[in-house]
């Protein structure tokens, strides 16, 4: 049997493993996440990636294993700036802390599909396609100069998913528990559980085409790529209910990542040109990432953002 078919069909079963424990055991009945079991779960991740990357550096060798954690710290960095989005959205709708689990786990089992055709498709396309490089890293320039003026506005209302899905389902104005559709008097409803899981696979849509093309600058291949954002992602509901009150602290952070996104872009754009090696990227990115953290310490912000509450057509 080739060693790629192992390698993808043991790790397509620890994720379909680790999934089932997760919603099929320990959060089969929905609770409000503790910061104490939290930040259990993301020990746990953090080391379940960190002994994967011990593994490829024993399989693939420095430069794989180097990569691997080039794209993990990547897209978790990434992930802690959009966890502010979650935050707001959940404040948004109103989710009661108890279903806010269930809400992330379903939109990760979705991310991951979505980030597997997405990964097939970019790494096909460079492979075929030298030029997407260059549309790639000007997107990501592009991305990351966009950053640097973007305020946290969030307005799910005017979503075109929601729009487009509200007119075709009628939204209960209440939670009915944690249930995503209901049936009233014979008919129907999603109820606003289910509205926030469809911004959530949305905004995880969005938050993919800049963290995708981003690792795909440091290595276009499918394996190392596909298990480094599955091992961040999984890791995200953990790290939402640990970090979740404070979040707020790294307000600098989207400067970082605002730099780090024009970094790997410039990279893209001159890799004929020049060749940076993963070991000094990876440390660029870290330094970056590093200082930007120490600044949201060191000068903290006075000012919280506002988040507007909702309007949901009642159901009759």
């Amino acid at each position: 049997m080739p060693p790629q078919i192992v390698l993808w069909g043991g790790f397509g079963v620890f994720v379909l493993a680790m999934l089932a424990l997760d919603l099929g055991v320990l959060h089969r009945d929905a609770h409000s996440v503790s910061v104490k079991e939290a930040l259990r779960w993301s020990g746990i991740w953090i080391a379940l990636a960190l002994a994967f990357n011990l593994g490829i550096y024993l399989w693939y060798g420095t430069d794989a294993a180097l990569a691997f954690l080039a794209g993990y710290v990547l897209e978790k960095s990434l992930s802690v700036d959009n966890l502010f989005v979650f935050l707001m959205l959940f404040s948004y709708f109103n989710v009661p802390s108890a279903y806010q689990h269930k809400v992330l786990s379903w939109g990760i089992i979705g991310a991951l599909i979505m980030r597997a055709v997405m990964i097939a498709v970019g790494t096909t396309l460079i492979q075929q396609f030298h030029w997407v490089l260059y549309l790639f890293g000007g997107f990501l320039i592009f991305t990351g100069v966009k950053m640097l003026k973007q305020h946290e506005n969030i307005h799910p209302e005017n979503n075109p998913v929601v729009r487009l899905f509200t007119r075709f389902m009628p939204v209960t104005s209440t939670y009915h528990g944690e249930k995503f559709f209901t049936n009233l008097n014979g008919r129907y409803f999603a109820t606003p559980l289910f509205l926030t899981l469809l911004v959530v696979e949305f905004t995880d849509v969005v938050f993919a085409l800049d963290s995708i093309p981003a690792i795909l600058a440091i290595t276009t291949d499918p394996f190392i790529v596909f298990t480094s954002n599955v091992f961040a992602i999984m890791g995200l509901r953990s790290l939402f209910f640990a970090l979740a009150g404070l979040i707020g602290l790294f307000h600098y952070l989207r400067y970082g990542l605002a730099a780090v996104l024009t970094f790997i872009g410039a990279k893209m754009l001159l890799s004929d040109i020049i060749h940076l090696p993963i070991a000094l990227a990876l440390a660029i990115v870290l330094g970056v990432l590093g200082l930007s953290v120490l600044a949201s310490l060191l000068f903290p912000a006075s000012i919280q953002p506002r988040v507007d509450t909702p309007e949901i057509a009642p159901e009759s």
